[in-house]
């Protein structure tokens, strides 16, 4: 009689055991950002200046001249109204397809020359935009009574690969768009993305320069890179938990046999043990 006792305890112990082990969760994604060691709030972060952009031979600008000579205004602005048809690609479809329009602009030459309607051609080169506006407002007063001068860059543009919810390249609106602005621009990151790493390579003095920036910490308000600059490639690396891609995953992840197997598994298990032992009474 004790033997069986021992025999019938072992067998509860056995089913408890292998019952608390059906379920195996994955780990947590840690999804902290701007983490700091100092629990002090309001905090003060150090800031720094983005880099003020130079137009360079090849850019293309959008120049607008406003005043009150309808007409001219017409003439001036030709070329901001007038569009290209452009093919356009979405991430999403079969291979592309579809169609757009860009402006055509005022494209600076290789001499860094702007040839505008009515005053002719303006030396650009190097100058920043709010220097090109005076200059150009400059020209055009010699023509045009009290006239106002905005002008923009229309090929800078950032690109956004990896973990992120929409890739693709985006305008660069100017020198003030963060790295947290192009990320929330591309629909923020996956649950996969790797949030300690993301990589920014930039072209300096002709040169490709990859850098690495973490949004876990507050230090990305201090890097370099914390600026999105003209051409900027940022890659959002996949973390190691990513094995499969993510419409095989969820599919694995949504089946019922996927959810259910552990369980299934620790049932076989114990009844195949339960049968063992009871056999042998």
């Amino acid at each position: 009689m004790e033997n069986y006792s021992i025999r019938l305890l072992f067998v509860a112990w056995a089913f408890f055991f292998l019952s608390s082990c059906t379920t195996i969760k994955p780990p947590t994604p840690k999804f902290e950002y701007f983490q700091s060691s100092d629990p002090r709030f309001p905090a003060s972060i150090e800031t720094i200046a983005p880099q003020i952009s130079r137009i360079q031979k090849g850019d293309i600008l959008g120049i607008i001249v406003s005043s009150l000579n309808k007409e001219s205004n017409e003439i001036m602005n030709f070329y901001n109204i007038s569009s290209l048809p452009l093919a356009s690609f979405s991430p999403g479809g079969s291979g592309g397809g579809g169609s757009g329009s860009q402006p055509i602009g005022y494209p600076v030459d290789s001499l860094g020359n702007v040839a505008i309607p009515l005053i002719g051609k303006v030396k650009l080169d190097g100058l920043t935009i709010q220097q090109a506006e005076e200059k150009v407002r400059v020209e055009v007063e010699k023509t045009l009574k009290d006239p106002a001068v905005n002008i923009r860059f229309m090929n800078h543009k950032f690109t956004v690969l990896g973990e992120v919810k929409n890739v693709g390249i985006f305008n660069l609106l100017n020198d003030r768009t963060t790295l947290i602005d192009a990320i929330t621009v591309a629909g923020d990151l996956s649950e996969y993305a790797k949030r300690d790493s993301i990589k920014v390579i930039r072209s300096v003095n002709g040169k490709r320069e990859i850098g690495l920036v973490s949004l876990r910490n507050r230090e990305v308000f201090t890097s370099p890179y914390f600026y999105v600059r003209n051409d900027d490639i940022i890659y959002v690396e996949p973390t190691k938990d990513k094995q499969l891609p993510l419409p095989q995953q969820e599919q694995v992840k949504n089946s019922a046999f996927y959810q259910r197997f552990p369980f299934f598994l620790s049932l076989v298990t114990t009844a195949v043990t339960l049968i063992a032992l009871f056999s042998r009474l």
